[in-house]
């Protein structure tokens, strides 16, 4: 049995080599200087060990890590409402943020200065550079609350383009020529970025419930989809190939009962995101626990207990070497949540090769 939609270790596979303790976990980094709210979005810079972090007490902090996981603070700049997205360009030297203050920003690391660069009418829930046609120059894409999807050249201050999406954008990434937007009301809509102003197909997402995160496989041949109930979705941009390898499973859940009735606890998937190397994937949610799963043999690799809060969003840097994964609440149960001693941290977990990279799955 796969241990996609299980909680206990597949046939053939042991629970050492499937499941994490807590003790595993000690030796996870600490980022000096966390925001002081909630933290939304992690990226890492593409060209160096660059981390940048967006929150809800309106900054953007980009930060430098050192070989040993040591880190420091190098540039802070903010916006006028909480952020909800950040990403960097190509060529690492810039980083673009968006948020509830209906504003694009970008920031220069080598000038230090942050400019407006986009606006909407309603928050910017998502931020994302892309490279559209055959020009080779980025552009950067912003999806947001008002039901638009705009692009702008950053020499500019108006959209070269605006795309008008069925409902609030939600979530949203690219891959190569695939941009991906999953809205309000379970909508998905792929963009092929060779027409950048066009919506190449529409659908519904195949999850029940509330779109959560989104995340291109490497390949731009497909995406992930997570949803607030607490399941995932392997999905392919070709139809046949969707028919052949698609599927969706159960993720971040719990069953505290043993009878055939005990309910399960369902939680948030906050945050998925594919290996650069490996093409493998994580997990992460509510439940403070985070996974990495091989898509193609369809089991888990690793999964690990609950931090003791909720992780709000992930990533890889640009090896794969190390994994950031954020400790903060995620709104999932309300502003009334909130607390103030709740905790607040940007983890940083070295990878090992039993965690991400792909192996043989044997059946007994």
């Amino acid at each position: 049995m796969s241990l996609f939609g299980s909680t206990t270790p597949s046939t053939g596979t042991s629970s050492t080599q499937v499941l994490g303790t807590a003790a595993d976990l000690q030796a996870d980094r600490d980022l000096v200087s966390p925001p002081e709210d909630s933290v939304s979005s992690l990226a890492f810079s593409p060209q160096a060990e660059f981390l940048a972090v967006g929150s809800w007490d309106k900054k953007v902090r980009i930060y430098e890590l050192a070989p040993n996981g040591d880190s420091q603070g190098k540039a802070l700049y903010e916006q006028q409402g909480p952020v909800l997205s950040v990403h960097w360009s190509s060529d690492g030297t810039k980083v673009a943020s968006g948020g509830t203050d209906k504003a694009g920003w970008l920031y220069d690391l080598q000038s230090g200065q942050s400019t407006q660069v986009a606006q909407h009418d309603a928050a910017i829930r998502t931020v994302r550079f892309v490279d559209t046609g055959n020009s080779g120059q980025q552009i950067l894409a912003t999806g947001s609350w008002d039901k638009t999807l705009k692009y702008w050249d950053l020499r500019s201050q108006a959209p070269v383009a605006t795309v008008q999406l069925p409902e609030r954008v939600y979530a949203m990434d690219v891959q190569q020529k695939l941009l991906v937007v999953g809205t309000a009301e379970r909508h998905i809509c792929i963009i092929n970025l060779d027409n950048p102003g066009a919506i190449f197909r529409s659908l519904q997402s195949p999850l029940k419930f509330q779109t959560r995160t989104i995340a291109c496989f490497p390949g731009g041949n497909g995406y992930a989809i997570g949803s607030v109930e607490g399941r995932s979705a392997m999905q392919y941009v070709d139809e046949r190939e969707q028919q052949k390898n698609g599927f969706s499973f159960k993720c971040h859940r719990d069953s505290p009962g043993t009878g055939p009735r005990s309910e399960s606890n369902v939680y948030s998937v906050n945050s998925i995101n594919f290996h650069p190397q490996y093409g493998t994937f994580s997990t992460a949610g509510s439940d403070g626990s985070f996974h990495f799963w091989d898509k193609d043999s369809k089991h888990r690799l690793k999964g690990y207990p609950s931090v003791g809060a909720t992780i709000s969003t992930t990533t890889f840097n640009r090896t794969g070497s190390i994994f950031a994964y954020a400790v903060s609440y995620d709104w999932s149960q309300g502003y009334q949540f909130n607390r103030a001693d709740y905790p607040i941290a940007v983890k940083l977990h070295a990878t090992k090769e039993e965690e991400i990279k792909p192996r043989p799955f044997k059946k007994r």
